[in-house]
């Protein structure tokens, strides 16, 4: 290959690496299986490794995948959080011995753990206490998720014993037992609401509520592996295990010690099987150098240690036969292909559809009608086609092939550069489009209107009742009435619902419209930018992007929005049925102190939670920001601020400001 088309291979690989980074860490929605990802990101390795001249600071091959959001502050780890290395192969698990073995000049001994499919988690406790819960976030710094954190009740939140240090950091995974994520989602289903795809996502999801109330009523549980400080109580890992056990801490139930690589085998092999009768869901195996001195001999790369590997078992599979494709328009007109199956038995479920993803995935598998394809669950859940038996394939059997027009109305399609989807751009006169925009409008999260459902929208729609959101605002109780399995009472409910949804906050309302990119996270960050939809509509570009999350694409797509005459109709009917867009979110307080300052907090404090000092920022007038630039005005420095903090914070003559200083300036 030549450097040029390397180039070009590696620019798209990061593009695509880093869009499903963002899908399993930020949405908790990955659409490709862990075995896929990594291909992916050895291609990448492959390329750098033969033309060093590609390797970037920001390529994924250097960074751990990031789950930061703008609702929780961030916190800088003590210590890197990195992620670990895996294989599928037996056979590079024996070479990761051989490489340790050589560097070290001797066999190690081996600690082997389960590895838990859930979300990654470090705890720091001072003096016994629990003080600190971070997510991985990017690995340098994790969202502060502390309060919720606090509700589950297999993490202690003060320790006790012997041997324990006055400061350390211990990690783990939180996950959701099969049991009690089966009982989640009966409970969801008996109250009509989206079931969660598998366990994993659901405890992101959960560790991520901004309720704590609701985070406790779920059962989330916890393992800890891994303990870190620097006056541990013993020289090895598994030892320190063992002591963080007696402590109170809920360790892995699964662990062995191993003498060397063939005890580590003969531990993978029992657990490929062993591991379906557990009560949760494990992906694989961690194999961990047992020396802390040869932990540090052995060292770390920007992203992994040398001294570790996760062995991952390949997901279950089963071979059936492609039918035919559907191809999905949704509320934004994105055009997602969908296969028909001949119905397979896979992972204890029968399987009779299989997502395609998009134009790029069929063009790669280069599908045909009839051909017998392999199906996968990834994570162990989603099925998808993995592979196509070309050798099976029928003669003049016709090729799959991804539409110009949109299936539903026959306009041509539209793919912008950088994005991976299809989209239909008429979204005044599809069908599926405008009921997926009054459905998403009345959902829970956006407007919560009770009593318009699927059913009764698409009711609506066909009646010619509502064309778009704003027609439900001028629906009459006779209308209502008349229409199958509705009536008096449905209507007069229905109604009253939505009499009271004008009075719902700023940032459900912008949520609601339906702004292409503009998802839940993104609308509470804009409704806390501009005071009402008015400021909103007139933003610049620069106004828009300086917010955080808010980057090109979002503020592209917010403007156009607002630029489309359609958009500004809907939205001056739904203001003259009496709907405010503006207010909900709180701002900072005006002629405080702190007015037009950008402060950042970093560290552990005396006598206030992070939670206290950011609202006494933001009631000085000042706004916070998760990380120091050239705009940061100070650093409220607490007793343990990251160095990486610290060190940039020199760099720009940032000046860092105690919490006896901060309060001085706030006391008033």
């Amino acid at each position: 290959m030549k450097l040029a088309d390397a180039r070009k291979r590696a620019r798209e690989l990061r593009k695509t690496i880093d869009e499903h980074n963002h899908r399993y860490y930020v949405l908790n929605q990955p659409i490709i299986t862990d075995f896929e990802f990594d291909l992916l990101l050895n291609e990448l390795q492959a390329l750098e490794k033969k033309f060093p001249q590609l390797v970037t600071p920001d390529s994924p091959t250097m960074r751990v995948g990031s789950d930061l959001t703008a609702e929780f502050l961030q916190s800088e780890h003590s210590w890197p959080m990195l992620s670990l290395g895996n294989t599928y192969s037996i056979e590079e698990v024996t070479e990761f011995g051989a490489r340790v073995s050589r560097t070290l000049g001797y066999e190690p001994q081996y600690v082997c753990e389960l590895k838990y499919d859930g979300v990654s988690i470090s705890l720091t406790y001072e003096n016994g206490l629990l003080v600190r819960a971070v997510t991985r976030g990017d690995g340098t710094v994790g969202d502060d998720v502390t309060v919720n954190v606090r509700t589950i009740r297999s993490i202690p939140v003060r320790v006790s014993g012997t041997g324990i240090p006055a400061s350390f950091a211990v990690r783990g995974e939180i996950y959701l037992p099969r049991k009690g994520f089966e009982e989640m989602n009966a409970a969801r289903q008996a109250l009509g609401e989206p079931l969660f795809a598998n366990p994993r996502n659901a405890a992101a999801g959960t560790l991520k509520l901004l309720d704590p109330r609701m985070v406790a009523s779920r059962p989330l549980d916890c393992f800890l592996y891994y303990l870190l400080g620097k006056e541990l109580p013993a020289d090895n890992h598994y030892d320190n295990i063992m002591a963080a056990r007696s402590w109170g801490f809920r360790t892995p139930d699964i662990i062995q010690l191993c003498g060397g690589m063939d005890e580590v085998i003969s531990f993978l092999r029992l657990w490929e099987d062993e591991r379906k009768r557990l009560p949760y869901d494990t992906d694989g195996v961690v194999i961990k150098v047992n020396s802390l001195a040869a932990q540090g001999i052995l060292g770390v790369t920007a992203k992994s240690p040398r001294w570790a590997i996760a062995f991952k078992y390949a997901a279950e599979q089963a071979v059936t036969r492609l039918l035919s494709v559907d191809f999905q328009v949704g509320r934004t007109g994105n055009v997602t292909p969908v296969a028909n199956l001949e119905p397979v038995l896979l992972a204890g479920t029968t399987v009779k559809r299989a997502s395609l993803h998009n134009s790029d995935q069929i063009e790669l598998l280069g599908l045909h009608y009839g051909d017998s394809v392999t199906v996968e669950k990834g994570g162990e859940i989603i099925p998808k086609i993995v592979g196509v038996d070309t050798f099976s394939r029928l003669p003049g059997s016709e090729a799959v092939i991804f539409p110009q027009e949109c299936p539903e109305c026959g306009t041509p399609l539209v793919r912008n550069e950088g994005e991976a989807n299809h989209y239909c751009p008429d979204y005044l006169h599809c069908p599926p489009q405008i009921t997926g925009r009054i459905i998403h409008f009345v959902s829970r999260k956006a407007m919560d209107i009770d009593g318009l459902g699927e059913e009764t929208v698409e009711l609506l729609y066909r009646s010619g009742l509502v064309r778009n959101m704003a027609d439900l605002y001028y629906l009459k109780h006779e209308q209502l009435a008349s229409l199958d399995r509705l009536g008096d009472k449905s209507a007069s409910n229905i109604l009253a619902e939505l009499n009271s949804s004008l009075s719902a906050p700023w940032h459900r309302k912008l949520f609601a419209l339906g702004i292409r990119h503009v998802g839940e996270t993104v609308a509470r960050v804009l409704a806390s930018g501009f005071t009402d939809i008015d400021a909103l509509m007139k933003a610049t570009d620069e106004e828009l992007t300086d917010l955080p999350e808010i980057g090109p694409r979002i503020s592209a797509s917010v403007r156009e929005y607002f630029a489309d005459p359609d958009n500004i109709e809907t939205i001056s009917r739904l203001r003259a049925a009496g709907m405010r867009f503006g207010g909900a979110i709180q701002r900072a307080a005006s002629g405080g102190p702190l007015e037009g300052k950008r402060v950042v907090i970093s560290g552990t404090f005396k006598n206030f939670t992070r939670d206290q000092l950011k609202e006494a920022v933001e009631a000085a007038g000042g706004k916070i920001s998760s990380s120091v630039s050239g705009n940061t005005s100070f650093i409220i420095a607490g007793s343990d601020m990251g160095p990486a903090k610290r060190a940039k914070a020199t760099d720009l003559g940032v000046p860092l400001v105690s919490e006896d200083e901060f309060l001085k300036m706030v006391e008033e």
